[in-house]
């Protein structure tokens, strides 16, 4: 019995070990953090049981390894993780008699900055708990982390960098989809560790102190809270908490609950902090957990189902991605029925089989994830053949995830969405333009090539008897061909995705080269890498992109359609040039948020992800609303614009915008 514990025991060590590499260093997970804790949890009770830790185990290491290029820097003092618990009544009894400060868990990356002389001298990461990686640069270029302070003395705090929601999907929105970040916190960790900082200032990271290590001869009258108030006065944004005693702590945990639903930051729990410092300081550490804190994590709201299907989907690059179907359950307000899997290495975990009992929940209490298979039947084959082309598959494996690939360089999935892309509305914008549409064309036999979408007029008897079409959506159709052969460089590169080439890093290129077509597409890798924000993953890319044969020639048909405008600084309005604007909420001129972004910053403004000092409009629709976003600017006097207000001050007409 011992010995078949013991074998448990390793396979725990090796799993968990292998997702927090992969967690910590990559954009891709292997586990959910449903099952993470599960295993976690599992391998924490055998130890306890039978008295034997292993090497290497997670339950004894804090973090994982480092591995990039930044500098290292070994931490004065280890940075611990925090115990944690699910059971509010636990979270009563461990505070006991005295008071505390509950505050956001938030879900990012711990960074300690040191000031001395009232500058910002030093940002180093947590890593892996004893050593960090030298981040100074990056730091300085975060939204909101003073670069100095009032406080002349040797300053040192802890906080979390954070890249909100919104700012995600935005970002993720400019990157092709394969290289996409599966979450925010996967997101920060990339952003926050960028050897050029350039393209961290581009992602407007967040910072948020939630601990005061030492202020050189300051008296804090032995409270955290007074800690708190210290920070707040030195201009640092600090974690959003609430003083809370046994008796307010289960009222407290509500109200945290009922703000998660609409916040706009990633946070994962709670954490709870003892106020009396020399109280909580003579409580010690174990060797992995300080005694004067504890984390608490959502007790997920789980439900159980049916797994009805895996929908395998195909995208432009080959990435085959699986996605579950279940019977539709409610999970905190809303009906549920679809969670990603990830990839394949998820799908191998799960042990998953059409027909099996899984149990479902919403990760942080927002994504759709499964949390556990009952049944684990383990029946479900990996597709051998692409679900569109029924082209040979094959799985690859990256940084230890397994994901599916489509091998077959003409599948039409890859044309399909790669077309999609190309008349996508920051791309070439051709209206009406749908998949499906794109996709009875190409059954049809009317579209080979990009360059056949502006040549429809030859079939326009067949397409106005084709089921589902007629007259006006043919004439929708050549309408938006004849507005989109005059675009602009930019539009037209981002078009033809290139791998690794984002709209915003088409434009850094564009302008690069004068927006001249013809020398963007003879560039050389060192040429493009001297750009601010092109690093070499995105110049060899771009480089072997344009030395295909096959590109020239799309390339080169395309231009007998397209006439390539490349506007000149002088000719573009610089009316909002040095304003920095917030978008939030729904739009109603707009498409969406990157339309509207990109105007301000075509008349040279600015867009970021949060309100600061910086700030000089926020604008939202709802400006009643109470928004974290709204209070923040009210808090600093920042004028709330709604979209109406935006477009007469700037003298735009509604159908320009």
């Amino acid at each position: 019995m011992m010995k078949e514990k013991q074998i448990r025991m390793r396979e725990l060590t090796e799993q968990l070990n292998r997702a927090a590499a992969v967690y910590y260093q990559g954009t891709d997970e292997i586990m959910s953090n449903y099952e993470y804790d599960r295993l976690y949890d599992e391998l924490q009770a055998l130890e306890e049981e039978t008295g034997i830790i292993l090497a290497g185990s997670p339950t004894r290491r804090v973090g994982y390894e480092v591995l990039s290029e930044l500098p290292k820097e070994t931490h004065r003092s280890p940075m611990l993780s925090l115990d944690k618990t699910k059971d509010v009544a636990q979270l009563a009894d461990w505070l006991g008699s005295q008071e505390g400060l509950l505050s956001w868990k938030m879900d990012g990356l711990t960074i300690v900055l040191t000031y001395v002389n009232g500058s910002l001298n030093k940002a180093v990461t947590r890593g892996n708990g004893q050593v960090g990686e030298v981040i100074t640069n990056n730091a300085k270029v975060f939204q909101n982390v003073p670069l100095s302070v009032p406080f002349k003395g040797n300053l040192v705090l802890r906080g979390e960098a954070v890249i909100t929601y919104s700012e995600f999907e935005r970002i993720n929105a400019s990157l092709p989809e394969e290289e996409q970040y599966k979450n925010p916190r996967n997101l920060c960790s990339g952003t926050v560790r960028q050897l050029n900082n350039e393209i961290t200032a581009q992602r407007n990271v967040e910072f948020y102190a939630f601990s005061l290590v030492s202020a050189e001869g300051v008296d804090f009258a032995n409270s955290q809270e007074k800690k708190m108030r210290f920070l707040q006065e030195q201009g640092f944004d600090v974690v959003e908490y609430r003083r809370v005693s046994g008796d307010t702590l289960a009222e407290t945990v509500s109200w945290f609950a009922e703000k998660i639903k609409t916040n706009d930051f990633p946070s994962d729990g709670l954490v709870l902090l003892m106020d009396d410092i020399a109280y909580g300081e003579s409580l010690g550490h174990t060797a992995k957990f300080p005694r004067n804190a504890i984390a608490f994590k959502w007790a997920d709201e789980t439900a159980d189902t049916t797994l009805c299907a895996i929908e395998w989907s195909a995208s432009r690059t080959g990435l085959i991605n699986p996605v579950a179907i279940f019977e539709p359950v409610e999970l905190e307000g809303t009906t549920v029925s679809r969670a990603s899997v990830h990839n394949v290495s998820i799908v191998k975990q799960l042990e998953l089989g059409i027909g099996d009992q899984i149990q479902v929940y919403k990760a942080n209490m927002i994504i759709p994830q499964i949390a556990e298979n009952r049944t684990r039947s383990g029946r479900l084959d990996i597709p051998s053949q692409c679900p569109v082309c029924e082209g040979d598959t094959a799985i690859h494996e990256d940084n230890g995830v397994q994901v599916l690939f489509c091998e077959n360089p003409e599948c039409p999935a890859k044309k399909i969405k790669s077309f999609s892309h190309f008349v996508s509305r920051d791309a070439m914008n051709l209206d009406g333009m749908s998949e499906a549409t794109i996709e009875k064309l190409m059954n049809q036999g009317m579209v080979h090539e990009l360059a056949d979408l502006f040549r429809l007029e030859r079939y326009r008897d067949q397409i106005v008897e084709m089921d589902g079409f007629g007259e006006k959506s043919y004439q929708k159709m050549i309408a938006a061909a004849e507005r989109a052969r005059h675009t602009d460089v930019v539009r037209f590169v981002y078009s033809l995705g290139i791998p690794n080439v984002g709209l915003s890093n088409a434009r850094l290129i564009c302008q690069a080269f004068g927006q001249d077509f013809a020398r963007i597409r003879q560039a050389d890798t060192e040429t493009l890498t001297e750009i601010a924000g092109v690093g070499p993953v995105i110049a060899e890319a771009f480089v072997a992109f344009f030395r295909n044969p096959q590109v020239q020639e799309t390339v080169a048909h395309l231009l007998e359609q397209i006439t390539l405008e490349a506007l000149q600084t002088d000719e573009i309005q610089q009316d909002m040039a040095g304003m920095t604007f917030v978008i939030t909420g729904s739009l109603e001129h707009f498409a969406n948020r990157n339309e509207m972004k990109a105007l301000i910053e075509s008349r040279g403004g600015k867009v970021t992800g949060s309100v600061s000092a910086k700030t000089n409009y926020l604008i939202n629709n709802d400006a009643a609303s109470n928004s974290t976003k709204n209070r923040k600017a009210k808090e600093l006097g920042i004028p709330i614009l709604t979209e109406d207000q935006f477009i007469d001050m700037y003298g735009m007409m509604s159908e320009e915008a």
